[in-house]
């Protein structure tokens, strides 16, 4: 509501004679043009504010009185302290009086001396009840003496400063002192004697005299018993128990410093403890029975790989050659000598491109294995020589040689020459560029290459530990490095370290990569399986220790939620693993099936697996020259 217009005409002292409003709250004025009223009855108008924030800065600035000038709440007016106000100021913020004058340590006047004087300070008579009995108190004591008749209220006993003793060691029942100590562990109670102990034992009990010495001549605490045993005719004839001071005093010395600890027993199921897993029948499909043995090879097979549409298989061999097989029919279409061990295999995983890549000792072969669409097989060929050498001879790491007529018979289309061996190449997803990887430690040991333009490159500039093996990402631009205890995650494109893996394994084997991208699976020499998911940790998700020895390989599915390990105790053991969309969910990882049939040979089990594209079916190569397909 608005203000009365003429309000108290009472003045105040400390208040401004020209605004008559009185002693009320000055916002009531808050959306008015005006502050108040003056002796006249005529309205004070608020000064005109036009000045903005600059303006306020600037005259702050230039103003030498803006420090001492301060606006009345009155009037609105600025005001200009003078030298007696602004020290009236200090003296308050330095906690002094406000008058000058004022002395806060005059001496005290003496109003009720000590001394005895004549006249009293006041002559005011005495009151009445100051010498009458109180009645209300005379009812509150007649009150407490019938509640003490009556036996309401006891009189309290005097206390007994006598000690009190109790037994340490008695039974413990609710009611005692140590009934209340919640942690207090009841002693451990002395054996009872058996027969040995008796005055007349059974003659089975006594020592023979070979059986006494050798009592004497072991240490007290290897000793069956502590004692030997005696027989006597009577009660009365057993003498005073030499030990029995002995075994008291060894007694307490347990009782007070053997340490005891009470343990909580949780009352839990064991079947609660176990992860509720569904059942392996409720999984399928997958690979439970072995269909067919690929026989040709005379040493083992180290690798193997399928192609993209799942017709055609790839094999390399130690005995130098690399077979094509038909996964239907396990016949042997190709036969392709290299001369010598085949270290690695991979089919390029592009559809339009008939092309596979061979690693043989310090060169890796492109070969054109001229199998399916002859449409397919000559656009590869096109593909391969339409390239065109550049004006500018580039630096590489490598050489590419295009291959002999005689070599282009057997379907070998390039030679990349390195100059170390290679054990491992890898396709990238789109099939133009791939990667190989060298022994050399210390050295270069990771190339990425490029086929269409015969370019190749070292990614690194110093080496990142022994590398095992490397991996593309299936769908962005990384690339996974396994050195022997971690595994890298590089970023192409920005070209920097994204993530760095701890496997808690002693040795990598190998390594695959989840088609969704974002879980990873390593195999250890030291029969370690690890799961990695990468949005929740670097640290391994899951360690599976399902093998005995070590793990050679390792794969995933492309299409079903399924990942296999091959182990050097020829066993391939197959696992679900379910990876969700939700990101609170995490993955499920169930074992399914142990495949046997690869014999162990030289040491060494089962050296690669892989799985067919399409089907739920599995590939492995073993150390006794074989490939077998599980369905």
């Amino acid at each position: 509501p608005s203000p009365h217009p003429f309000p108290s005409r009472c003045v105040f002292p400390s208040q401004d004679i020209r605004n008559t409003v009185g002693n009320i709250p000055m916002e009531w004025y808050q959306d008015f043009p005006h502050v108040g009223y003056d002796l006249d009855g005529r309205r004070i108008f608020k000064p005109l504010r036009s000045k903005d924030e600059l303006d306020l800065f600037l005259e702050k600035m230039e103003n030498p009185e803006y420090w001492r000038t301060v606006q009345d709440p009155q009037t609105g007016a600025d005001v200009r302290l003078s030298e007696e106000q602004l020290e009236l100021v200090r003296r308050l913020q330095r906690g002094h009086f406000g008058d000058v004058n004022f002395n806060p340590y005059e001496p005290a006047v003496d109003f009720f001396s000590h001394e005895v004087r004549i006249h009293p300070v006041t002559n005011r008579p005495a009151d009445k009840r100051s010498f009458i009995p109180s009645l209300v108190e005379k009812e509150k004591v007649s009150k407490l003496v019938h509640a003490i008749k009556m036996g309401w209220i006891q009189p309290r006993k005097p206390k007994e400063n006598v000690p009190t003793f109790y037994d340490l060691w008695a039974q413990e029942d609710p009611n005692s002192i140590l009934g209340r100590h919640k942690m207090h562990v009841p002693a451990p109670k002395i054996p009872l004697p058996g027969h040995a102990e008796s005055y007349n034992p059974p003659p089975e009990f006594l020592l023979s005299p070979e059986e006494e010495l050798s009592w004497e001549q072991q240490e007290p605490s290897e000793r069956r018993l502590n004692f030997l045993p005696r027989r006597f005719r009577s009660l009365r004839a057993v003498p005073a128990y030499p030990r029995f001071i002995h075994e008291r005093f060894e007694r307490c010395l347990d009782l007070y410093l053997c340490p005891r600890q009470r343990k909580m027993r949780v009352n839990v199921d064991p079947e609660d403890l176990i992860p509720k897993l569904p059942k392996p029948r409720d999984l399928q499909p997958f690979p439970t029975t072995q269909a067919l043995i690929y026989r040709g090879h005379s040493s083992l097979v180290r690798t193997l790989s399928v192609s993209p549409s799942g017709q055609w298989l790839v094999s390399g061999s130690d005995d130098g050659t690399l077979r094509f097989w038909e996964v239907i029919s396990a016949r042997c279409l190709r036969t392709v000598p290299v001369g010598s061990a085949v270290k690695s295999v991979a089919w390029n995983p592009n559809p339009n491109v008939c092309l596979v890549a061979a690693a043989v000792e310090e060169q890796v072969l492109l070969l054109n294995p001229g199998l399916g669409d002859r449409l397919l097989v000559a656009g590869t060929d096109q593909l391969l020589d339409s390239w065109e050498a550049p004006q500018e001879q580039r630096v590489q790491p490598v050489r590419w040689i295009p291959a002999s007529p005689e070599e282009r018979a057997t379907g070998i289309r390039l030679r990349v020459q390195h100059d170390k061996p290679v054990t491992q190449v890898t396709w990238h997803a789109k099939g133009d560029y791939w990667a190989s990887v060298l022994r050399n430690p210390g050295g270069r040991q990771v190339l990425i290459h490029q086929s269409s333009r015969r370019w190749s490159q070292d990614p690194f500039r110093k080496s990142p530990g022994m590398i095992q093996c490397v991996q593309f990402h299936p769908i962005r631009p990384y690339f996974l490095v396994a050195s022997q205890r971690s595994v890298r995650i590089y970023n192409l494109l920005r070209q920097e370290l994204t993530k760095k893996l701890q496997s808690n394994c002693q040795w990598i084997s190998s390594m695959a990569v989840h088609p969704g991208g974002d879980n990873v699976i390593c195999g250890s020499y030291d029969s370690k399986l690890a799961w990695f998911d990468l949005d929740l940790s670097t640290r391994p998700y899951r360690l599976l220790r399902h093998h005995r020895r070590a793990l050679r390989a390792v794969s995933f599915h492309r299409r079903y939620p399924l990942f296999a390990s091959a182990s050097d105790d020829g066993t391939v053991i197959v696992c679900h693993g379910m990876v969700y969309n939700d990101l609170l969910q995490n993955a499920l990882l169930v074992p399914l099936k142990v495949l046997k049939g690869h014999a162990p040979t030289l040491d060494l089990g089962v050296l690669d697996v892989a799985f067919h594209p399409q089907q739920p079916w599995l590939f492995s190569s073993g150390a006794d020259g074989t490939v077998r397909l599980y369905t």
